[in-house]
Order: structure tokens, then sequence, then C-alpha cells
């Protein structure tokens, strides 16, 4: 086991003491022993110099190449403690020239995997050593300036050429965020039009599985409690039963056939109804035996927008369901008002009686206000003055 930085963190200025503990990458093990190699390269030409540096005692020889020996295996822990071993090896390679390409190795750590201010720190303390080093060991081919110069320009090549790294790792790191982010969000996105399709696609199950399954229960309660109609009347209701409950079944099976699919690549949707469909609407109602009382005031209603006709369409659809479960044999009056540019008027009135006991979901008028809402328009309803209950809204009709 080895500690070693990881990229996101060391790039985010993490605490020295925040490290994780990994296994060492096969490209890391490749770079740590590139940079072995190279400091104990430097640390060879640095000893040959040292065995041929004229007033240094033998055992000073000596020393200087253990002291490099050593530094260079600590190159292994540069990982760990970057900013610890580049300030140790600062006065260390100025007592050993051997040690200067560890130094070297360790100041570039720090460049690639510290902020600026550590880099700061580490870098000036070397360029700090660099006239003492050349006083304490001058170059005899050099003259003094030339040297500081020469050493200088390597120490800020090093400290720049890790900036640099630094900067590239950090792009790399942002970029990748950036992707995984736009990922995450696009996934977000599709699961929210899914969200969206599936309220969309349980709206229309209810709007249309409610009022047929309402009409169903008209009849059947007609049957029920009328068993000595005439012969004719229980056929015709019969019928009525037998067509709802197909027509109930395969609008059921539609919407569980787009749901088990994901709502993706199909087109489940038939023909969907219109304001000329209100007519046929509130005539299916009466045959169930509702006194529906329509009074229909829309100018060029057969150009009325194809969303604003469904929309509408349901809403009438609602508004007799909830009539029909709520006031049971009770007249119901209805206004269906507005042109192009006034927007469209549905109003539904019905006294409230008690009805059948037709269960429900509560969500229908929920539904409805979310609905008109969407396209702009408002739904209102509740107890008018009169003692009715009045079902109102309002849907935007553009010129």
């Amino acid at each position: 086991m080895e500690y070693r930085w990881l990229l996101p963190g060391s790039l985010r200025d993490t605490p020295r003491k925040e490290h994780i503990r990994v296994r060492r990458s096969t490209r890391d093990w490749i770079v740590d022993i590139v940079i072995f190699l190279l400091s104990v390269g430097i640390g060879l030409v640095a000893a040959e110099q040292v065995q041929v540096e004229p007033g240094l005692p033998e055992p000073l020889r000596i020393a200087d190449q253990l002291v490099g020996v050593v530094a260079c295996v600590a190159i292994w822990l540069r990982r760990r403690w970057p900013m610890g071993l580049a300030l140790v090896l600062v006065p260390v390679s100025l007592v050993s020239a051997v040690s200067g390409g560890a130094a070297l190795a360790a100041l570039f750590t720090v460049a690639v995997h510290r902020p600026f201010k550590h880099v700061a720190l580490a870098g000036g303390l070397n360029l700090l050593s660099v006239p003492l080093y050349m006083k304490l060991r001058p170059d005899p081919e050099l003259s003094f300036g030339d040297s500081v110069l020469l050493l200088t320009l390597v120490f800020l090549v090093v400290v720049i050429w890790g900036m640099l790294v630094r900067a590239r790792r950090q792009l790399v790191v942002s970029l990748r965020e950036r992707a995984e982010r736009a990922e995450a969000e696009a996934e977000l996105r599709v699961e929210r039009a899914r969200h969206l399709e599936r309220e969309r696609i349980a709206r229309e199950m209810h709007d249309v599985l409610a009022h047929r399954l309402s009409l169903l229960s008209v009849h059947a309660g007609a049957l029920e409690y009328r068993p000595d109609m005439p012969s004719q009347d229980v056929v015709r209701a019969a019928g009525v039963i037998r067509s709802g409950a197909h027509q109930a079944l395969q609008d059921l099976r539609e919407v569980i056939g787009v749901l088990r699919l994901g709502a993706e690549g199909t087109h489940p949707d038939r023909p969907q109804p219109t304001l000329a469909d209100l007519a046929g609407l509130v005539e299916e109602s009466r045959t169930a035996g509702m006194e529906v009382r329509l009074d229909m005031r829309v100018s060029e209603g057969s150009e009325a927008p194809a969303q604003l006709g469904r929309n509408a369409y349901r809403i009438v659809q609602e508004g007799l369901t909830n009539a029909r479960k709520h006031a049971a044999a009770a007249p119901v009056d209805m206004v269906v008002a507005g042109g192009p540019g006034d927007g469209l008027t549905v109003e539904i009135r019905n006294p409230v009686t008690g009805g059948q006991a037709i269960p429900g979901s509560g969500t229908g008028l929920i539904g409805l206000t979310e609905r008109a809402e969407l396209v702009g328009g408002r739904l209102e309803y509740g107890h008018a003055p009169d003692g009715r209950f009045r079902l109102s809204a309002w849907l935007p009709w553009a010129v």
C-alpha cells in the first residue's frame, strides 16, 4: 500500500493531512520510476563533479554521495509528503550536490500537487539557496553570476513545468466533471419528461375511464332499481353497458401498454376530441338519463385549436361525471362561449342532491385545474350563491 494524492482532491487545494490510501496505478509507477531515474541521473553527474572538486576532503565526498543516495530514495515518499520533502531537501542540497536531482523532483511534485502559496514557499526557499550554494561550491568554469542565473533558470523551469501540468490536470478534471454533470442533467431531463408523460397519461385515463364508468353505473343502476322496465329498454341499457365496457377496456389496454413501454417510441393516442365533439358527449349523457341543457355560443368553433378543443372536452366530461355522481336526476346547465382573442369559457352548474354511491379519487378537479393552468388558463369550482355547484373554466384562444 502507498499513499498518493487523488487528482480531484489535490487540484482543489485539499488540506495537507487529508490524503486517501490507495494503490498506485500503472501510470503512477511509471511516472515515479522515471522521476527516480532522473534524480539518480542528475545525482550521478553531480557525483562525478564532486570526485574532481578541488580542496574537498575525502570524508566529505563520501558523505555527499551517501546523503544523495538517501535523498534519491526519499523521492518515493514525494506523493505522501510532497511539501515536507521539498522543505527538507532545501538545506540538504546545500551540503550535498548529489541530492540536487532529488530536490528538483520534490519541487516539481509540489508544483503539481499543491496550491500556489505552497509552490511559492518551496520555490522561494530554493531560489534563496542558490547564491549560498554557489558561494559554498563555486563552479570552476562559470562566473558566480552566470552560475546563479543558470541554476535559477533551472528552478524556474521546473516550477513552471509543474504548474502547467497542474493546470492541465485541473482542466481535464473540470471537463470531466462538466461532462458528468451534463450527463446527469440529461438523465434528469429524460426522467422528468417521462414523469410528465406518465402524468399526462394518468390524467387522460382518469378523464376517460371516470366518464365511461359513471355511465355504466347509471345504466346498471337503472337495471337494478327498475327490473320491471320494458324489455326493449333492458336490451338498450345492456347494449350501452356492453359498448361502454368495451370502450373502457380499450382505453385501459392502451394506457397500460404505454406504461409498460415507458412511454418511449410509441404513438398510443387516438384522434383526440375537439369542440365539435361536445354535442356527442352531451347526447351520450342524455342517453344515460341526465337532463343536460347546453348553451353553445362559440364563434368559429370548427376552427378552434386542437389543444383548446381537447381541454374543453375534458373539462366538460369531468363536469358531467361529477354531476352524475352528486346530482342524480338533477338538471345540468352548461354554457360554452367565446372565440378567437377572447378565450373560451366553460361553465357547468348543477344542484347537489347526493347522487349515486359512485366512488371517486377526489383528484379529478385538481387535475382539471392543473390542465387549465398548463395552457395559461384558470379553473374555479365551488358552491355558487344560488346553492348549486359551479364549475367554471377559462382557456386562452389565440387569434
